[in-house]
């Protein structure tokens, strides 16, 4: 049975158990389980994990302490002056002011000065947010530890209770689904000393070298990447090694307030023409893609990625496995390029799908790709397939772009 380990070898089973009842037994049994909030540091200490309501008795202030590692049951009313905690207390002023702004159809209401507590719904409110925080934190560790990127990855959500999504899985390549066999061994390499002058794997493709001096694509939609591969004998500073040194830039996973559920924004400046992030998933057959993509345009969702560079046999499936990418919102005058890219994998079948910035990306900004915009680059209405099975439901497009279509499909 699988479980979550404790100290000393013990397993703790929260799947049989209620949180509360865990976060007892392990204490009783002085047992640390990080999952649950019980550390070296509180086991046998209270550390305040959030607060959950507000009085004022005999003009003292006092508010609900949920104690970090230990059950609902054992919350406590504490005065004011013995909190030292500043964060937790402005969340809580924060969270309160942000619900009461929303109600009445977002017309703000102010506590009266001899308000005396809380209302339910007030407090219920700060704590579904609290625990809202907390389980982001959480994911956003969890989304950092899997990474294999030099970029560090950040969770926020102001808009609404969203938490994280329940059934997605991180990964940083393609995963074949049962039957598909990815090679990713290259057969030959280059030879180079410096690949950015010599004839290097791009020349063997019969291809340009994608890039310039500064790391920019410098090729034209549609023409394919070759980088070098395993089996070259240059070094990982070669200057035609980009994608395969992964996202560089720190990024952020946010709800939008547009309706477009979660987003990608950057909290860097990025270059025009710089390499952004792969898009990865798992890699299914075509008769799949279509049996899929059936049920996802009935749910007004979609996430398929067809590789169709030289043939339609494979397609992307990034709805449970992927990476940042995603996250990525469509947009219909996008600031991300598709390129396909052939490092190990040389079957032009299977190629890699990269994202590259159009123009520069100030810091802040929302990351976007054209849903429809295929490895050729092309966008135009016979590149998109209207066929019926695929026409059946379509999805109204949000981007708000001046050159919008209105729908994604």
């Amino acid at each position: 049975m699988r479980g979550v380990k404790a100290k000393k070898g013990a397993w703790c089973v929260p799947c049989l158990v209620s949180l509360d009842t865990l976060q007892e037994l392990c204490r009783k049994e002085k047992l640390t389980c990080k999952s649950i909030g019980i550390t070296k540091r509180n086991l046998n200490n209270y550390e305040v994990e959030y607060l959950c309501d507000y009085k004022v008795v005999k003009d003292m202030e006092y508010y609900l302490v949920k104690w970090k590692g230990w059950p609902d049951s054992t919350n406590t009313w504490e005065p004011l002056q013995n909190l030292k905690c500043p964060l937790l207390l402005q969340q809580f002023s924060n969270d309160k002011h942000n619900y009461l702004s929303q109600v009445k159809k977002g017309k703000a209401i102010t506590l009266k000065e001899n308000h005396r507590a809380l209302k339910p719904a007030v407090a219920e409110y700060i704590v579904k947010k609290a625990k809202q925080r907390i389980a982001l934190q959480r994911w956003q560790d969890e989304l950092n530890r899997r990474k294999t990127h030099k970029g560090m990855i950040f969770v926020e959500n102001t808009v609404d209770l969203e938490g994280p999504p329940s059934d997605f899985y991180y990964i940083n390549e393609y995963k074949p689904a049962p039957g598909i066999s990815l090679v990713n061994e290259a057969t030959f390499g280059c030879s180079c000393r410096d690949c950015f002058f010599e004839k290097c794997c791009p020349a063997e493709a019969g291809v340009l070298l994608a890039y310039n001096k500064n790391q920019q694509i410098k090729i034209p939609p549609g023409t394919p990447i070759y980088e070098c591969n395993s089996r070259c004998q240059c070094g990982p500073d070669c200057p035609n090694r980009i994608v395969q040194k992964g996202t560089q830039y720190s990024l952020c996973i946010f709800r939008t307030s547009n309706g477009c559920g979660w987003g990608v924004k950057t909290l860097v400046k990025i270059k025009r023409m710089s390499f952004v992030m792969e898009y990865v998933g798992e890699v299914i057959t075509s008769e799949e893609a279509e049996r899929r993509g059936q049920l996802y345009d009935n749910k007004g969702i979609t996430y398929l990625f067809d590789l169709d560079y030289e043939s339609d046999e494979f397609t992307v499936d990034a709805a449970r496995y992927g990476n940042v990418s995603h996250f990525v919102n469509h947009s219909c005058d996008p600031n991300l390029q598709v390129f396909n890219v052939f490092i190990d994998n040389l079957d032009t079948r299977l190629p890699r799908i990269a994202l590259f910035s159009t123009r520069t990306i100030n810091a802040g900004e929302e990351l976007t790709f054209d849903y429809q915009m295929k490895g050729s680059g092309d966008v135009s209405s016979d590149s998109i397939d209207h066929s019926p099975a695929k026409k059946r439901a379509r999805t109204v497009c949000k981007c708000g772009a001046v050159t919008c279509r209105g729908y994604l499909n």
